[in-house]
């Protein structure tokens, strides 16, 4: 092992893992005492720290300490009730229009051999339109900004005569958008398979549909895992956005707070808190869902131990018989 490390880099001796050591130690200190006169100091010279404004979000025995929190955990409850909500709409909607996509591109490039030739033709200009009309409506919904497709949402529908509650509005907007990015995910990891594996569904008779759902993307959920957290994160902090549409999520609700205790310091910092704990958990969550992917795809490929031959079995016990 130590001959395999020494070939990727220089092990460091004794004398360069001391200067790392003092380094990393002159490092801190530095990053310390600037955020000591930079950020400490000029909030404590304006009473930044006080109990007064602190009080309300730390110290029970304030008057305004049940009102403050109950008035936060509302907030918390309509921002996570509205990012699970996102997040399990966008996943079905993205993981639709992936395998949409990759059935279509697979169709474009059919020739429809079995078919008559004024049936096949018109065939094969469907599957160009309709793979044209996918990419676009996959590319303007990715390129509008969340907020500008919640707005469009929440304005649009009412003028058809469609009305939601908020809540709803905020889910819809932030699930175009999503789906379309998470759709461009599990696409991009279908199609960085190895193309053996595609012809080799075909060879034993799977369908398209039926390879896309049985090999390939399974796969793409494995692999592509990383960046799929990271567009779940991205949802739970898009619902921010709610504001646009009078939405009481957390940072709306801290807004409200603030417009009445006048501590916009301390209140975003534990609502930055609150928001931090919650994408925390969630990314460990999916470490530990690809610690499980990656433990049974491990067992799944350990082969299985070879029973011997019943004929082999039944010599080896005549061998041990005593004559």
């Amino acid at each position: 092992m130590s001959q395999q490390t020494s070939v990727l880099y220089d092990v460091p001796g004794p004398r360069q893992r001391r200067i790392t050591l003092i380094g990393s130690l002159v490092a801190t200190v530095l990053v310390l005492v600037g955020a000591y006169f930079l950020i400490y100091r000029p909030l404590a010279d304006k009473g930044q720290f006080s109990m007064e404004l602190w009080g309300p979000l730390v110290d029970p025995s304030n008057e305004n300490f049940p009102l403050v929190w109950q008035r936060i955990g509302t907030g918390l409850k309509n921002t996570l009730t509205a990012a699970v909500l996102a997040i399990l709409s966008s996943l079905v909607v993205g993981t639709l229009i992936a395998v949409l996509r990759i059935q279509l591109k697979s169709l474009t490039r059919r020739r429809f051999t079995g078919l008559a030739t004024p049936v096949a033709y018109p065939l094969r200009g469907l599957s160009w339109l309709l793979s044209a009309v996918t990419r676009i409506c996959v590319e303007v919904f990715r390129g509008l900004p969340v907020v500008i497709t919640i707005f469009f949402v929440a304005r649009g529908f009412p003028e058809f005569g469609v009305s939601f509650d908020n809540l709803w509005y905020l889910v819809i907007g932030l699930t175009v958008y999503n789906s379309v990015v998470i759709a461009e995910i599990l696409r991009s990891g279908m199609e960085g398979l190895p193309g053996g594996q595609a012809e080799a569904a075909a060879a034993i008779g799977l369908a398209p549909l039926q390879t896309t759902r049985m090999i390939l993307l399974p796969q793409a959920f494995r692999i592509m895992l990383p960046a799929l957290i990271s567009q779940l994160v991205v949802v739970l902090k898009d619902t921010s956005l709610g504001f646009i549409i009078s939405y009481e999520e957390t940072l709306n609700i801290g807004k409200q707070i603030i417009g009445v205790l006048g501590n916009p310091i301390q209140v975003y910092a534990v609502i930055a808190v609150l928001f931090i704990a919650v994408n925390y958990s969630l990314s460990k969550l999916a470490q530990f869902v690809q610690r499980r992917l990656s433990r049974g795809r491990r067992s799944a490929g350990t082969p299985a131990a070879v029973a011997p031959p019943a004929a082999l079995m039944s010599q080896s016990e005549s061998n041990d018989v005593t004559p």
